[in-house]
């Protein structure tokens, strides 16, 4: 029989890099829990509350927060102006996406072309709006779109063209117009980056086999910066639950733009025009848990993708490298026939 086994005591070494650990993730966690953990926790605590006034008719009297349990989130999914603003969020991405991530691969692919010149300039050049505050490029636009003040509207009117690129119909796209031009060249950037780490070897092994360029381009670069994909497709949906900025600037501006107008935009106008944070924070909860939802949907879905993709590529074995195979096992059998007939 044996004794009981020992418990083997960390080591002075073992201790210390221990210490070291903790030492370096303390900060991170204990930002991570303030800035992050706990407006989350409050958000969800504040929208399960309700102001209760006392008096008559509410007039006068204290007022007081009661629990309210669901009642707050009842009251935004019947609010017809927050169920229409994810309605066209989600109209928006499914439009504007698909074409801000196309221009960034293609800008990207051009840049790392082996034809390319001037590539530093020209990745500056493209990346430079991204520097500009969604505020700033807002206003920018917002004078090329207003019609009096506006070049291009003037253009347009003397080629005969009727343009309003702010009426009910036009003003969704004249916002994905300044989101796609703001945002592009990041995702080219993060992209290029992907595109830096691919080994060189792989393309001129390609070029000594004679594939041209877009072959290169379509089998090699794509299917190897499909993670850089992947991510820049799911910031862009969080992106776009989240936009505000660009409607709260052109909404002066423009009559189709309502207090409602966007998820973000109702719960801002909830919380500081109408003085219900209540309400608001349960606007602002529903719009992270539909965030999750897309954004991990979208993950679920390209991994499904991603082995079939992976089993679809896989090229059975030439019939040529099976029957080479079993040649070896043929000659044995007949050699050992052989042997014993001798």
């Amino acid at each position: 029989m044996t004794g009981p086994a020992r418990v083997r005591r960390p080591t002075r070494t073992q201790l210390r890099g221990a210490r070291a650990a903790a030492g370096f993730l303390l900060p991170f966690l204990a930002l991570f829990v303030l800035c992050f953990l706990a407006p989350i926790g409050y958000a969800v605590y504040e929208s399960l509350l309700k102001v209760e006034r006392t008096g008559t008719l509410g007039l006068g009297g204290e007022t007081r927060e009661v629990w309210a349990g669901l009642s707050n989130y009842a009251t935004a999914l019947e609010d017809d102006r927050f169920t229409a603003g994810f309605g066209r969020v989600l109209l928006f991405g499914a439009v504007q996406i698909p074409v801000m991530i196309a221009l960034a691969t293609g800008l990207a692919l051009l840049l790392e072309a082996a034809s390319a010149r001037w590539v530093g300039f020209f990745r500056t050049a493209f990346f430079l709006p991204y520097g500009v505050p969604g505020v700033i490029a807002s206003i920018l636009w917002g004078f090329l779109y207003v019609p009096g003040i506006s070049p291009l509207v003037e253009i347009a009117h003397s080629a005969g063209w009727d343009v309003d690129f702010l009426s009910r119909g036009a003003v969704l796209w004249s916002i994905a117009n300044i989101v796609t031009w703001q945002f592009t060249g990041y995702n080219m950037l993060v992209l290029i980056a992907q595109l830096k780490a691919v080994p060189g070897e792989l393309y001129e092994a390609a070029r000594i086999d004679g594939a041209r360029a877009w072959q290169i381009a379509w089998h090699i670069k794509l299917p190897l910066i499909r993670p850089a994909l992947v991510l820049t497709t799911v910031f862009s949906i969080i992106g776009t639950l989240q936009l505000f900025s660009e409607p709260k600037v052109l909404k002066p501006l423009s009559n189709s733009i309502d207090s409602g107008y966007t998820p973000n935009l109702a719960a801002y106008n909830e919380a500081f025009t109408s003085n219900n944070q209540h309400t608001a924070a349960a606007e602002a909860v529903l719009l992270a848990l539909v965030a999750c939802v897309l954004s991990f949907g979208f993950l679920r879905l390209v991994g499904q993708r991603g082995p079939k993709a992976s089993k679809a590529s896989k090229t059975p074995k030439p019939p040529e490298a099976s029957t080479a195979s079993k040649a070896p096992k043929a000659s044995k059998a007949s050699k050992d026939k052989g042997g014993e007939g001798r």
